[in-house]
């Protein structure tokens, strides 16, 4: 993996691997360390470094909405070496953001942890092209030289090939993607993986060679998967499965949900403040491209017509039968069945949904509209 800031991303074959360490370890009690002003401890634990991936937790810091529930949260960086749905599960956080293919398979691998919100209702992720290739959909990737990061994130571009009668493993050219997209700026990938608030916003702060200015969306095509009907729920709120038998840590539970839904809102509603949030723990990606990045989150979360967090049924759906019957080119899947009836629940999010709309938060979104976000070269 290169250093650059982007998203974290792990094997499955690593967070299986971790997460079969955990049998017989021990996890945190219900007891919780308080502050010297009583407030209740609580660490979460992110999939990658501070940026506009998680602002609604920062701006449940930043804006007190924690601390309005009595919790003081400390918000733990991911990285290149850390597995959050299996820091989660050891008892050294007690919630961790991680996408749903990747968190069921650390729990099919014996990681003890219940998706407890479901932040993003739609998937980010793209293959994008340049429009000169004419690719239009999973059917014109025949024959063309087809980059995947790997590491369970591919498993929607496999699903969209085989949709359209594509065998992923003798019908393209399969090449590992590094976490960049200098490959395709290069033309040695002619339809590359990014996910929409990252990767995408680097082709569009990079000059076009051929005309000195900034690459425009016109210059590139782009397969959604959510239009292909392939998408996988990707950022969740995990919690300690074992500790959810205690009625502290429910309650404690609740209120952490509650107070990230608001920052949520909160960056709904003040996109512009909340890249100020983004930006001032010192992440190395610039103020417009951390403005791209919550604007393109809020996307995935708005509008939410059963209130932000809830868990869709049907994409849950979805997302398990993909993760079952969809092989890489290694032939693996990420689950090898069903998870059990604690891998989701939607009993917290009702609660704490129900507690914002008691203070007249508005939690569906109905009338969100995108922002239209400028970026400069870099993304500074």
């Amino acid at each position: 993996m290169t250093k650059s800031p982007k998203r974290f991303r792990v094997g499955l074959a690593l967070t299986a691997l971790a997460a079969t360490m955990l049998t017989g370890c021990s996890t945190t009690d219900g007891g919780s360390t308080t502050t010297a002003d009583g407030l209740t401890k609580v660490r979460l634990q992110l999939q990658w470094f501070k940026q506009g991936q998680f602002a609604g937790y920062l701006a449940a810091v930043d804006q007190g909405f924690y601390k309005e529930q009595g919790l003081s949260v400390e918000i733990l960086d991911g990285g290149t070496d850390i597995v959050p749905q299996t820091v989660l599960a050891q008892g050294q956080a007690d919630y961790a953001i991680a996408w749903v293919p990747k968190a069921l398979a650390s729990r099919e691998a014996g990681a003890g942890i219940t998706d407890v919100a479901q932040i993003f209702q739609r998937s980010g992720t793209k293959q994008v092209s340049f429009k000169s290739d004419n690719i239009t959909g999973p059917a014109a990737l025949r024959g063309k030289t087809v980059g995947n990061w790997g590491y369970g994130n591919e498993f929607e571009l496999f699903a969209g090939m085989t949709k359209a009668g594509i065998d992923p493993a003798k019908d393209v050219k399969l090449v590992q993607q590094q976490f960049d997209m200098n490959a395709f700026l290069a033309k040695d990938i002619t339809a590359a993986q990014a996910m929409s608030y990252n990767e995408y916003a680097q082709l569009l702060e990079t000059k076009n060679p051929a005309t000195g200015k900034l690459y425009t969306a016109d210059d590139f095509a782009t397969i959604d998967w959510n239009d292909e009907g392939v998408a996988m729920l990707q950022d969740a709120i995990w919690a300690n499965t074992e500790k959810l038998q205690d009625a502290k840590y429910q309650e404690q539970t609740v209120k952490f949900i509650a107070a990230s839904l608001k920052g949520w809102v909160f960056c709904r509603d003040n996109l512009d403040k909340c890249r100020d949030i983004t930006v001032a723990p010192g992440s190395t990606l610039g103020a417009t491209h951390q403005q791209w990045q919550i604007n393109e989150v809020n996307k995935l979360i708005w509008p939410a017509p059963a209130g932000i967090g809830m868990v869709d049924p049907a994409a849950w759906a979805r997302t398990v039968q993909i993760a079952k019957n969809t092989k890489n080119q290694e032939g693996v899947t990420v689950l090898k069945k069903d998870p059990d009836a604690s891998a989701y629940t939607s009993e917290y999010v009702t609660k704490a949904l129900e507690l914002l709309k008691s203070g007249s938060t508005e939690v569906t979104g109905a009338g969100f509209a995108p922002s239209q976000v400028t970026l400069t070269e870099g993304g500074k």
